[in-house]
């Protein structure tokens, strides 16, 4: 049944696992107790969406098809929030107007990542503390943070295309990572 949505069978087992090891990482507890992350529905889109963008990034710097299962990944990801509003009771009649805002702040937040990935630490912690926490950053989230996009960043740098669409993991450990591993201006 969803095959159109993700073009071909093949193409769909892909994103499906792919979408499924990319949910997983963004719900590893750590993000939530150290990193400051709410634990609530918006909390767990916040940080589902960093984690997409992180792969979306890698994606769109590998040569094709990997531009096509980025978009393909995309597409999952917004017919698993349709689902998810569904499986919640929100009505149908609901349903667009809810997955227009969340469109558009899913687009607002990766436009910011990907400014904030560019800018450095400072650029970096505003971006979190505004789209990701709902307080301030204290030192120690930002150290986390910086530490566990530097390193998911550079893991997902070292997989290719076959790599990244059949690796076990697609971002290191969060217990594993620390903040010393991102240089103010440098790149996430």
């Amino acid at each position: 049944m969803l095959g159109w949505l993700f073009g071909s069978r093949a193409n769909q087992k892909i994103v499906e696992e792919l979408h499924l090891r990319v949910m997983q990482a963004s719900r590893h507890p750590l993000l939530f107790v150290d990193g400051g992350v709410p634990d609530t529905l918006e909390g767990r889109f916040d940080c589902l969406t960093l984690h997409i963008v992180l792969v979306l990034r890698r994606l769109k710097a590998l040569p094709p098809p990997a531009q096509d299962l980025a978009g393909d990944l995309v597409d999952r990801l917004f017919a698993g929030f349709d689902q998810a509003l569904r499986e919640i009771g929100v009505g149908d009649v609901t349903i667009p107007k809810r997955m227009k805002t969340m469109a558009a702040a899913f687009a607002g937040r990766a436009k910011a990542y990907e400014r904030a990935f560019l800018g450095g630490s400072e650029d970096l912690a505003e971006v979190l503390a505004r789209n990701l926490v709902t307080k301030p950053l204290d030192p120690d989230q930002l150290r986390f943070w910086t530490g566990y996009l530097a390193a998911s960043t550079a893991f997902l740098d070292g997989l290719d295309f076959a790599s990244l669409t059949t690796a076990a993991r697609l971002f290191p450990d969060p217990e594993s990572v620390s903040g010393d591993q991102f240089q103010s201006g440098g790149r996430v």
